[in-house]
């Protein structure tokens, strides 16, 4: 005979006490639960979110605690208004929806700690606690089999609908910059909201080895915000996402032909992994496109490289060289020959190839190229003759080479170097 049969009628008086008992303290029930819950699972905090995450939590119990006080069944029960409005902030936040079960399982693991503390507390013999106990973990695992399956297809349908927007407007995006005989009128209409007759900044930002739970797609959506408010674009940005670590921007300038680079500078140093190429402000359709190509170009040249020297890759510092990433082998030899032993993957070469480059860039003053890497003069001097030694001909000899050989060493890397050991 099932333990419950034999006395479900005393079973179900305790069950309902239980309830009766927590209900009172459901507050600080809610409020423990979701401690706990948010200890162990730190991806579902949210700050922009918090009364929705309480709710949820609050709701849940009071649901449950309804049924055990009733005796009622939790079949086709529908799940709280605040939790299915949470799945999908979750879902809009990319979190995975491992994380969302597993903070219901953690959520139920500690309710039924609680409530079965205070049945042992209050019931008088133990076999009633027995069984009461069996219908407290029924009851609840039913519910949270029953909520939790719920969830999941509303998490998944909101995820679905949250992205596809994105890739409607990619299409219509892509459009308007691969139709070149396309009008002003229809590229306006095409991209809505985001005005085609003022000046633009392109970008493409993105996080290296992202995974899906990293939620990158609302960091690099958030970064896009900062970068316009930095900025201080008359508008709102556009924003296109490629994939969950990968998206194309486009800054709005107004009349605006100039932008300071620290500004947006700044907002990339505040969130650790992000990168952003960009492109230099363009006007109207034809700047729209021109400026994205710019940034299209400036991120094929830092993805190259397995550590760029810099997260804010800017078109205009790199043009001279964004043609040589089409044919790395040619580029290579090229390097080879303007800069001789100096082109080797190694750590002295590496810092010869540094000093040399930041002494061509300030005008061959030994003063300033000791300011700007932090060297005595005449250690910056040492320097650059040993370059000059290495290289095995004087400077003068094939200048602007020796300048594009360097840069071309300082964003391609390994890409365009000999390997160590090798001249």
């Amino acid at each position: 005979m099932d333990l419950l049969d034999a006395d479900p009628l005393g079973s179900q008086e305790q069950v309902a006490a239980v309830a009766s008992r927590m209900s009172r303290g459901l507050a600080e029930l809610a409020s423990d639960i979701r401690s706990v819950v948010e200890s162990a699972i730190p991806g579902l905090r949210d700050s922009n979110s918090d009364n929705m995450a309480e709710a949820s939590v609050r709701q849940n119990l009071e649901s449950v605690l309804g049924i055990l006080a009733r005796g009622g069944d939790a079949a086709g029960i529908e799940p709280p208004t605040a939790a299915v409005d949470q799945a999908r902030r979750l879902a809009q936040r990319g979190v995975s929806t491992f994380a969302l079960i597993r903070a219901y399982r953690l959520g139920q693991w500690q309710f039924l700690r609680r409530v079965i503390g205070d049945l042992v507390a209050h019931s008088s013999g133990p076999a009633s606690e027995g069984r009461a106990t069996l219908a407290l973990v029924d009851g609840v695992s039913e519910y949270i089999d029953n909520v939790t399956e719920a969830l999941l297809i509303t998490y998944a349908r909101e995820r679905e609908e949250w992205l596809n927007p994105y890739a409607i407007l990619r299409a219509r995006v892509r459009s308007v910059l691969v139709e070149k005989t396309l009008d002003l009128a229809s590229a306006q209409e095409r991209l809505g909201r985001y005005l085609v007759r003022q000046n633009h900044l392109g970008a493409e930002v993105w996080v290296p080895d992202a995974a899906p739970e990293a939620a990158t797609l609302t960091l690099l959506r958030e970064l896009c915000d900062a970068l316009a408010k930095a900025a201080e674009c008359p508008d709102s940005p556009l924003f296109v996402a490629l994939d969950e670590a990968s998206a194309f921007i486009w800054l709005p300038l107004g009349t605006r032909a100039r932008i300071e680079r620290e500004c947006l500078a700044v907002e990339l140093m505040r969130r650790p992994g992000t990168f952003a190429a960009l492109g230099e402000p363009e006007s109207s359709l034809d700047g729209f496109r021109r400026t994205h190509e710019q940034a299209v170009s400036a991120a094929l040249v830092a993805r190259l490289n397995a550590h760029p020297p810099a997260r804010a890759i800017w078109y205009a510092d790199i043009a001279p060289i964004a043609l040589m990433s089409a044919n790395l082998d040619a580029t290579r030899k090229w390097v080879a020959e303007a800069l001789g032993p100096l082109a080797v993957d190694g750590e002295r070469q590496a810092g010869l190839r540094e000093t040399l480059r930041v002494f061509l860039a300030n005008g061959s003053s030994y003063a300033a190229t000791a300011k700007e890497l932090g060297l005595h003069r005449n250690t910056a001097q040492y320097r650059v003759r040993t370059a000059e030694d290495m290289r095995g001909r004087p400077l003068r000899e094939g200048r602007l080479d020796v300048e594009l050989a360097l840069l071309a060493c300082r964003w391609f890397g390994a890409a365009v170097l000999a390997p160590a050991g090798q001249a």
